[in-house]
């Protein structure tokens, strides 16, 4: 029997009233647990002291994370959008002195590996291009087990406490009343929670650098963010960092590029990765460690286990210790990419942990949110997920099982399956722990060493080039423009200016409004209740390095253009000798040209012969590739000069700073373009030697030409 409407009232209106028990709203109230136990800390999870592990009786960090990791069905709750692919990590140089890790002591051996690229915060379907840190995943499918180095394309992180991250998250998801914006950073809750919480301004602003959009994940660094320990046979460690270099060096888009790409190709990194393999393009990193002693643990300006915090080259090199290739591509999107379950807590022996709190809470957070994923315990048993050598345990049945287990015995100790599986002696490869003293107080709080939140913002927006930080004022400009509220947009440009004064003023001025002499709410809202404010109130920017070449894309070149897209624009009767020489020579420096012409099919060179046409203009953009050549013979160009979009073609590539090539009659489009503005541009061709044209590629693009180009209408 169905429930009658409530009598003198509509059954609408009574529908609504019977829902008001179910809309949560916290105003006014305190925060409690879902088991209604009053909150006094929410910032930081439960240590063995203040720099110590992570318990496992922290209830209210469990029932938290456990939570948002089952936001989501059935998608990714973070890193949602990706693309991966097959390949192999080979080891220069023996590091036994570090580490018992077989895949990095043993120079023979040839690693299989599995690496998954994404962004952090869009949908499945979203574009590829949005302003977002990017995840950097490899598993390497060793001897002695699998080790998953789960990594972003950033050194740093937006917190320092697993605590946090649900707040994170939430805050840059769609905002839940609209569910917009998606992928996109530039809202009011987003800038809420940033202007409230300065751990977070680290990385902030490498998303609002041009890292945040790459040019390509083959052109992306890779980092493990966290502090990690190696220990050798004998037993002891050092700390170390993880990085990923990559060989075509780190070159990024420009934000109205991405846009305009998000449009023409949203599909763009995945494609770009997987067009690069299949043509033979293997993209190719260096794996480079940053190794310290335990003795200087507390030898920094800042503490090795915040998340929020890099170790700067300049304080301890980066050593290459080998190189990571990727040579084959999914055979299956589904079955690979999309199910293949990747956990920090995924290690061998010769790695270990350190008491990072962040670390910490992702331990317990990936295996959880996989159970929700992937349907239950045995994600492990799908193949992509496999480790090489053979698996024995006493685990048994669960949903999606598929091994099929013998015996009665599924125990330990026992007699009746002859005592098997045997544990493994250290000498034998058995994993053991790291044997290091814990002696603290059982506490819910944060160090004071993790409270210098502005010094390496500092220190980053000082390394970049004059063009990376122009890039970085547009963002803000662009990202804080999008806010409602001025109070938020106040709020971050208060703590711009403890960073960086320039930067302050710069984004001020484009937003219209002045920088506050104070903010009417405490900085710091990630503190317990009952915590003193002043005690992690943020410390003073400190100047312990005045500039990290490291952190600028200016500094990291490459002289490699694999896969690089050249746009050859050309009607019926381009000149072929021209055309052939430039193709020859790019063409063996890995470069792939596209004949892009009025009409698609084909097209007739002044030898009378046809030509397959890779794009019709129409189905095309400028943004699309990296480079415009543009051969001559004079019916070509006549052809060209009748189509409207050409122009615009040319002008954008000028705009974002591209090289373009003008061969004999083509220098007319010269002229009609805004090329011919741009006296000795050093990017800029008129019958240009191809060796020339491909060192400019390499240095992808002349960012001196940018502050010029604010005439070109496109």
């Amino acid at each position: 029997m169905k429930n009658e409407p409530t009598a003198g009232k509509s059954a609408t209106n009574a529908k609504t009233e019977d829902l008001q028990q179910y809309v949560s709203s916290g105003d006014g109230k305190n925060m409690t647990t879902n088991q209604g136990v009053k909150i006094n800390d929410d910032a930081n999870s439960l240590k063995s002291g203040e720099r110590g592990a992570t318990l496992l009786e922290d209830f209210i960090l469990r029932e938290k994370i456990t939570h948002f990791d089952h936001e989501r069905i059935p998608e990714r709750i973070v890193h949602a959008r990706g693309s991966a692919a097959h390949g192999f990590f080979e080891l220069y140089e023996d590091l036994s002195r570090y580490t018992r890790a077989g895949f990095l002591t043993d120079t023979s051996r040839i690693t299989p590996v599995f690496v998954r690229f994404s962004t952090v915060a869009g949908s499945r379907g979203s574009a590829d291009l949005a302003r977002d840190i990017r995840g950097f995943a490899v598993k390497f499918y060793t001897e002695e087990g699998v080790f998953d180095l789960v990594g972003n394309n950033t050194p740093v992180f937006f917190i320092q406490d697993a605590m946090k991250f649900p707040d994170i998250i939430h805050a840059v998801k769609p905002e839940p009343d609209r569910e917009i914006p998606q992928a996109a950073s530039a809202h009011d809750t987003f800038y809420d929670f940033i202007s409230l919480a300065p751990e977070a301004l680290h990385n902030h602003m490498w998303a609002m650098s041009d890292r945040a959009i790459p040019r390509s994940y083959r052109m992306m660094e890779g980092f493990g963010i966290h502090t990690f320990r190696l220990v050798n046979a004998q037993g002891e460690a050092h700390f170390v960092k993880f990085h990923w270099k990559p060989k075509l060096g780190v070159h990024s888009v420009t934000w109205d590029e991405a846009v305009k790409i998000n449009g023409a190709d949203p599909d763009f990194h995945r494609r770009d990765l997987w067009d690069a393999i299949e043509a033979g393009h293997y993209p190719e990193w260096e794996l480079g460690l940053q190794i310290i002693p335990e003795a200087d643990e507390h030898k920094y300006e800042f503490d090795l286990l915040d998340a929020t915090k890099f170790l700067p080259e300049e304080l301890v090199p980066v050593r290459t210790v080998g190189r990571l290739v990727l040579n084959r591509n999914p055979d299956n999107f589904f079955a690979e990419t999309e199910q293949v379950a990747f956990h920090p807590g995924h290690i061998v022996p010769g790695i270990d942990f350190t008491n990072d709190p962040l670390l910490q809470g992702r331990l317990f957070s990936y295996t959880d949110t996989q159970l929700s994923r992937l349907g239950g315990p045995n994600f492990h048993e799908i193949p992509i997920n496999r480790p090489l050598n053979p698996v024995y345990n006493n685990q048994r049945d669960a949903q999606m099982r598929m091994t099929i287990d013998k015996g009665k015995a599924s125990y330990f100790p026992n007699t009746l399956g002859g005592g098997c599986p045997y544990l493994a002696k250290m000498a034998e490869g058995g994993f053991t722990s790291y044997e290091e003293r814990i002696d603290g107080k059982k506490i819910r709080d944060r160090s004071t060493s993790f409270s210098d939140h502005f010094s390496q913002p500092a220190l980053f927006f000082r390394s970049l080039t004059s063009w990376e930080k122009r890039h970085m004022i547009n963002a803000y400009a662009f990202e804080l423009g999008k806010c409602v509220h001025d109070h938020i947009k106040q709020r971050m440009l208060w703590l711009l200016a403890q960073i960086n004064a320039e930067l302050a003023q710069e984004v001020a001025m484009r937003l219209g409004l002045d920088i506050p002499n104070s903010i009417e709410k405490p900085v710091n809202q990630n503190i317990g209740a009952d915590a003193d404010p002043l005690k992690y109130e943020p410390v003073p920017a400190k100047n312990y390095l005045d500039k990290s070449e490291a952190l600028s894309q200016g500094y990291r070149l490459s002289a490699g253009i694999e896969a690089r897209k050249v746009a050859v624009l050309v009607a019926a009767g381009f000149n072929m000798d021209k055309f052939e020489k430039m193709q020859s020579y790019l063409t063996k420096r890995g470069v792939v040209m596209h004949l892009i012409a009025p009409h698609g099919g084909t097209v007739r060179c002044d030898k009378q012969m046809n030509h397959p046409v890779d794009a019709a203009l129409m189905t095309t953009e400028s943004v699309l590739y990296d480079a415009v050549y543009i051969p001559g013979g004079k019916a070509s160009i006549e052809a060209l000069k009748a189509e409207g979009k050409i122009i615009k073609f040319i002008n954008e590539a000028l705009k974002h700073c591209k090289a373009v090539a003008f061969d004999d009659e083509a220098q007319e489009l010269w002229q009609l373009s805004a090329a011919k503005d741009f006296d000795g541009d050093e990017a800029i061709f008129l019958n240009g030697d191809p060796a020339d044209i491909a060192d400019a590629l390499a240095k992808h693009r002349n960012w001196d030409r940018e502050p010029l180009t604010a005439h070109i209408a496109v």
